[in-house]
């Protein structure tokens, strides 16, 4: 005898047949996810980022180091297994186009300084090391020309550059053009009280590009890493940043970085002033702490 084909009854499995298929379908993803959280944890990378500003003499400052204390810096990092990498190691990596050392760091100087060029580059050389070096644009068309080479304090004129870039030991930045000061309403290249943000992107996009302008007439280069003035950093400069192309954003937040298969993980990268009043030490154990 056949039974009866009960609708209520099949509709009531039918439910029951979806909640569970919900259910399982939730712990799928939650799965996924924590298993993709897991495996960017196992490719991150720990990458120090030492920001020097200026090499020169022998009484160093909070923003100057001598040429012995840098010296002694390259030789600590070499002796203890570190290798220099560059921006561009760092962008391939989280494209997953190579690998990064598993005790790597990178140098960065601000500001654009001729001793660069005429004291940090042999040092490299001698040390088979990198570093990039961000050029505040007014500071090479205006101060380097006035008076070019004198170690103490001027700023890199566009030969000097075109000579770094040359040494293929030095990556070169962005620091802005003319917005690498505290004058006025504005600190740095964040926006003003009171000012639109159309307002405050278009001056921001006028001054940026102008000096990657520059680099391309100059050098035949367009930097990909852009370097915050004071690392004062907005919200409102991002989209201008990645609409001219970098790739990279440096700051001054004193904070460690992991770097992961993930470009966004580039925006905002941490970094400690090498202030020449501490000991190399001092320093390496403050930059190391994770």
């Amino acid at each position: 005898m056949y039974r009866c084909y009960n609708v209520k009854r099949f509709l009531n499995l039918l439910m029951i047949d979806a909640i569970i298929f919900s259910i399982c379908s939730v712990f799928f993803f939650i799965g996924k996810i924590f298993l993709s959280s897991a495996q960017d944890n196992e490719d991150a990378v720990f990458l120090p980022v030492i920001m020097y500003h200026s090499v020169y003499g022998d009484t160093p400052s909070e923003y100057i180091v001598t040429p012995e204390q840098l010296e002694n810096d390259l030789q600590w990092l070499k002796t203890n297994g570190y290798s220099t990498v560059t921006a561009e190691q760092v962008i391939n990596y989280t494209r997953n186009k190579g690998p990064l050392p598993e005790k790597c760091v990178m140098i960065t100087l601000d500001d654009g300084f001729y001793n660069n060029l005429s004291i940090l580059v042999p040092l490299l050389e001698k040390y088979d090391m990198t570093a990039l070096v961000s050029v505040v644009g007014s500071y090479t068309d205006n101060d380097a020309v006035i008076d070019p080479h004198n170690q103490r304090y001027s700023y890199l004129t566009w030969d000097d550059i075109k000579e770094l870039q040359n040494s293929e030991r030095i990556e070169l930045g962005n620091h802005t053009y003319n917005m690498h000061s505290l004058k006025g309403e504005r600190v740095g290249c964040g926006i003003a009280d009171g000012e639109t943000e159309s307002d405050y992107r278009k001056k921001l996009n006028d001054d940026i590009s102008h000096l990657q302008n520059s680099f391309t007439e100059n050098i035949g280069y367009t930097p990909v890493v852009f370097t915050y003035p004071f690392g004062k950093v907005s919200r409102e400069s991002l989209p201008v940043i990645r609409e001219n192309g970098f790739l990279m954003t440096l700051t001054c937040r004193e904070l460690p970085n992991y770097i992961t298969h993930d470009t966004d993980c580039l925006y905002g990268i941490g970094r400690y002033n090498r202030s020449g009043l501490y000991s190399t030490e001092e320093y390496m154990s403050k930059l190391l702490a994770q």
